[in-house]
């Protein structure tokens, strides 16, 4: 009776979970369990052990998925199998009336993770489908972070770039975005700055305003709004909140003008900073429906009571983004816009830091800053 009664369970939990029961027998730990496990060591410092059930995950999950394809493999090439041709509509009603089990549970396992239709009534594109699923992003990713905690970079970001190759299997959606940005950061880190700039750009594909053939001129009236009407203007014009590209737009804005590149480092730090200001306007109007934009001043007072505002201005650099926007600016040869920016640090004291301070010394006489250091 109690065997009877864990076993019920069992199944019960497989099907709440929405895991097909053929996927891993009754007493077996599944792939996503092991993965799931590793993280656990992983968050409590345990990297050694992280790593073990990293690896684990992987070779478990392509393990199933290699005897499934073999499960199919097998099937077909039964002669009467293959007299019915490369047709699924045909092959299913066979594999029920013979009883082949594996068989049946590998399309079944199939058609969880994609759509039948998908497949155009074709048992070949349905095995080739099933072999690619052998491939485990997710615990690619997490092995290079394993890697990557112990100091071993080259390694890491091996790992990083074979789970972004993988990334159609990725079982998170747009967990491809922040695998980019952990290849962005190791570049930075191995100094190889080429390579840190081509992954910066295929991050803003992503960006339509930016990408969109029409950029340019969306570009050229926002630069143009904010040369002759200034600051304040440009940001009650504007508005774009992609949040997802804004530290590409930054650290791309930076290592132009670190390269002297003003033109461009004006471009990327001024979407960077239109983000920026969109984002913790969009935060303020969440409690306060009737604010509307005026100033950057009349901004930064809301920002002493809501938490949120300080912790997002400290994690995107705004202070610091716009400082070297100015001298981007200043280095284009736009001084006036240039100048109000540096005004608006240095009224902001303290709580600039050494960007008030530089930029107080920009306001008593402006000069082309270069940065001492890359982003």
């Amino acid at each position: 009776m109690r065997k009877t009664i864990l076993v019920s369970l069992h199944i019960i939990f497989l099907s709440f979970i929405c895991i097909p029961a053929f996927a891993q027998r009754q007493m077996d730990r599944p792939y996503w369990y092991t993965l799931e496990r590793g993280k656990l060591f992983f968050r409590s410092g345990n990297y050694g052990e992280a790593l073990i059930a990293f690896v684990e995950a992987r070779d478990q999950r392509r393990a199933m998925y290699t005897r499934m394809e073999q499960d199919l493999i097998t099937l077909l090439s039964i002669p009467e199998v293959r007299r019915m041709g490369d047709s699924l509509e045909l092959i299913e009603p066979y594999i029920a009336e013979r009883g082949h089990i594996d068989a049946a549970a590998a399309l079944a396992e199939l058609y969880y993770r994609l759509p039948r239709e998908s497949f155009r009534d074709s048992a070949q594109a349905a095995l080739e489908a099933i072999g690619r699923y052998k491939e485990f992003p997710d615990a690619e990713y997490w092995i290079g972070e394993a890697y990557r905690v112990e100091g071993e970079l080259g390694i890491a970001l091996r790992q990083y770039e074979k789970a972004y190759a993988q990334r159609i299997l990725l079982e998170t959606p747009g967990f491809d975005l922040e695998i980019l940005y952990k290849i962005v950061d190791i570049h930075r880190l191995r100094q190889e700055y080429t390579a840190m700039e081509e992954r910066l750009l295929e991050i803003l594909k992503r960006d339509t305003l930016w990408s969109q053939d029409s950029s340019s001129f969306v570009r050229t009236a926002m630069m143009r709004t904010l040369e002759n009407e200034g600051v304040g203007r440009f940001l009650t014009l504007y508005r774009y909140n992609n949040q997802d590209v804004e530290r590409a737009h930054r650290l791309l804005g930076l290592y132009y003008h670190a390269l002297g590149r003003d033109n461009r480092g004006v471009e990327h730090l001024l979407f960077a900073f239109l983000i920026q200001n969109s984002i913790m306007v969009e935060e303020i109007l969440r409690t306060q429906f009737d604010f509307s934009f005026s100033t950057l001043d009349l901004l930064m007072e809301q920002t002493p009571r809501r938490p949120v505002l300080l912790s997002y201005i400290e994690e995107v650099e705004y202070y610091k983004t716009i400082y070297y926007l100015g001298t981007s600016l200043n280095g284009s040869g736009k001084l006036p816009p240039a100048r109000e920016l540096w005004a608006f640090l240095s009224r902001r004291g303290a709580a600039a830091g050494e960007w008030g301070t530089r930029a107080a010394a920009q306001l008593r006489s402006p000069f082309l800053e270069r940065a001492v250091e890359m982003p």
